[in-house]
């Protein structure tokens, strides 16, 4: 069975012009031409139409987009990977915000303890648990989110408070928040020990998570007849040279 372009478009909800796009953009292989020059589309265009849906509906259009020509052009065993790094990035970024928001109740706690050199974190060390460059925390620095102490030849140091603002910066930035509302939304924490707006935004990021993850979920049925559709066609099902 084949499907001109407007009927590929109205079986998976899209306009004909952006089934167009998204087959420009590698979202779907390229469909064969006919005698009279129109494409003709098959069952493996519909499902791999429907899969960029279901994950943009998880991740968004632009990361899916960027997602799908690796699910519908690289081995099997790649793309499965690929998934597999979805789910755990995810749980990822909710294991910070759930950090991030239990640091920022300890340090409003512990506002007037004494802080035990012992427990500070080197730049190195905090990076690797926040799961980010060390150079975005000198970033960071420089911005005047994150407050390191400061040692002998200026090697930094991070106690409870400067971790707790690494963890809620990291948390927000990858929620989209730019520098300029978390420095404000810092500002407030710091100087009037308000916690109320970071504390609802942080929540608000777990509940996207978990949208997000639900959606992921949603997407596995249309992820798994594209690449059992790439089985059966013959595809490689491990990368080469593995």
């Amino acid at each position: 069975m084949t499907f001109t372009t407007a009927q590929l478009g109205r079986l998976v909800g899209y306009s004909t012009q952006q089934v167009r796009d998204l087959e420009r953009l590698g979202v779907v292989p390229a469909a064969a031409r006919g005698a009279n020059g129109y494409r003709r589309y098959r069952m493996p265009h519909v499902t791999a139409l429907r899969a960029y849906r279901a994950m943009a509906a998880a991740l968004g259009p632009v990361p899916a987009r960027r997602l799908m020509p690796e699910l519908v052009e690289g081995s099997v065993e790649g793309a499965a990977e690929r998934i597999d790094d979805l789910h755990a990035d995810l749980s990822r970024e909710r294991s910070r915000v759930r950090e991030a928001l239990s640091g920022l109740e300890v340090a409003v706690a512990e506002a007037d303890d004494v802080f035990a050199e012992g427990d500070a974190m080197m730049i190195g060390e905090l990076a690797q648990a926040l799961g980010i460059r060390a150079s975005a925390l000198r970033h960071w620095e420089r911005e005047g989110l994150v407050h390191p102490l400061r040692g002998a030849a200026s090697t930094r140091s991070y106690g409870s408070v400067a971790i707790t603002e690494a963890r809620v910066a990291a948390a927000l930035r990858s929620g989209g928040y730019g520098i300029a509302a978390i420095t404000r939304i810092l500002d407030e924490v710091r100087t009037h020990g308000r916690t109320v707006e970071v504390q609802r935004l942080l929540t608000e990021r777990l509940a996207d998570l978990t949208r997000r993850s639900v959606a992921l979920l949603g997407a596995a049925g249309h992820l798994h007849d594209l690449l059992a559709e790439r089985l059966a066609a013959g595809v490689p099902s491990v990368t080469p040279d593995r």
